[in-house]
């Protein structure tokens, strides 16, 4: 069994602690490891480092060897461009079935919170056993908690038997995120589950829903896949990805293949997506203030805020649902609930030049 880690992006949302050299994955934002290396950390008990393949872009290749060390260079596979998570998957699961003849492969974003990594495994050694044995593409759905309109939702439909004592569901339909009322509606109905981005499948059976329903996609990686550990294996990777159409995973397969189960599952899961979900995970005081250990803040009359500065002391009076994210170069102030926007704010810095601020 292999797991593939996707570590792509730049994790906008999170800056200006995030920055296009350095995104989140590679920060420690949530505790003193570096997120990747946490991801890293929780699969290893079940998956050894020599079957860990990361997928990433060439600027931070260099920055996740340092990081993981564990980890075959020869096992991070650079992509010369992003081209969404269909061809990142892709060419993981040519790469695999140029080492191994086939496999079980659980593909795994990079930046993912888990409050129970042991039972986080025993879903995922269920999903590799249900893929083994039902040649299917398993999906791992999240009980939802909450109205939440940041992720997008699945639509469990009838039960497909047991896997390690784990019930499988198939998957009646994929959801896009949806406005909160429609949110609230899916939360009554109780059959909507919280898309993870977490999928376990055979390397042969994700590249025949490939050929069948993205075929120009197919035909490239299968030009990769001939060109592995031959001269031109850079120059074919470089010649195919210019010419890719930049796709999801979600849309190009899993919405059209009728080969997709679900595990429903709670193992303590948050998608570190932005300020607000750090606090949510994050240890609070009496008033609902999170400051990391690495930063320094003082309260007077003030509840439910985050502070990050690592580098001065942060004094708050008579404030309510703030965030405060103090770097060497950026100061942000938000409004708890509204970090979703910071992309806003990235995307005004790029638009005006401001490309030394990310």
């Amino acid at each position: 069994m292999y797991a593939v880690i996707m570590a792509g992006g730049r994790g906008a949302r999170f800056w200006p602690r995030s920055r296009d050299k350095k995104p989140k994955h590679l920060l420690d934002i949530a505790s003193d490891r570096t997120i990747i290396q946490e991801t890293v950390d929780r699969i290893r008990p079940l998956i050894p480092a020599r079957n860990i393949v990361i997928v990433t872009g060439r600027k931070h290749a260099r920055e996740l060897m340092r990081q993981l060390p564990e980890i075959p260079a020869g096992n991070i596979l650079i992509e010369p461009e992003g081209r969404n998570t269909a061809a990142c998957i892709g060419y993981a699961a040519v790469y695999i079935q140029n080492k191994t003849k086939d496999a079980v492969m659980a593909v795994l974003p990079s930046d993912h919170g888990i409050g129970n990594p042991a039972l986080y495994r025993e879903v995922i050694a269920a999903a590799a056993a249900a893929a083994q044995k039902e040649n299917a593409l398993v999906t791992i759905g999240l009980k939802p908690d909450q109205p939440h309109t940041g992720f997008g939702y699945m639509e469990g439909g009838p039960a497909a038997g047991r896997t390690a004592g784990m019930t499988l569901l198939r998957v009646k339909s994929f959801r896009e995120k949806p406005g909160l009322r429609q949110a609230r509606s899916f939360l009554e109905k109780g059959n909507f589950f919280w898309n993870s981005g977490m999928f376990v499948w055979k390397a042969s059976v994700i590249l025949g829903e490939i050929k069948e329903f993205m075929p120009a996609l197919h035909a490239g990686l299968a030009a990769i896949k001939a060109s592995l550990g031959k001269k031109n294996e850079a120059s074919t990777i470089r010649s195919v990805y210019k010419n890719l159409s930049s796709i999801s995973i979600d849309y190009g397969i899993m919405e059209k293949s009728k080969k997709v189960l679900m595990i429903p599952a709670e193992f303590g899961w948050s998608d570190l997506g932005s300020w607000d979900t750090l606090w949510e995970i994050s240890a609070k005081d009496e008033n609902g203030n999170a400051v990391p250990a690495s930063s320094q803040a003082v309260f007077e009359d003030t509840k439910n805020t985050l502070i990050y500065s690592p580098q001065k002391l942060v004094a708050l009076i008579g404030m309510k649902d703030v965030i405060v994210v103090d770097t060497k170069d950026a100061l942000l102030i938000c409004k708890k609930g509204r970090s979703q926007d910071v992309k806003k704010i990235v995307d005004m810095l790029e638009s005006g030049g401001k490309t030394h601020l990310l």
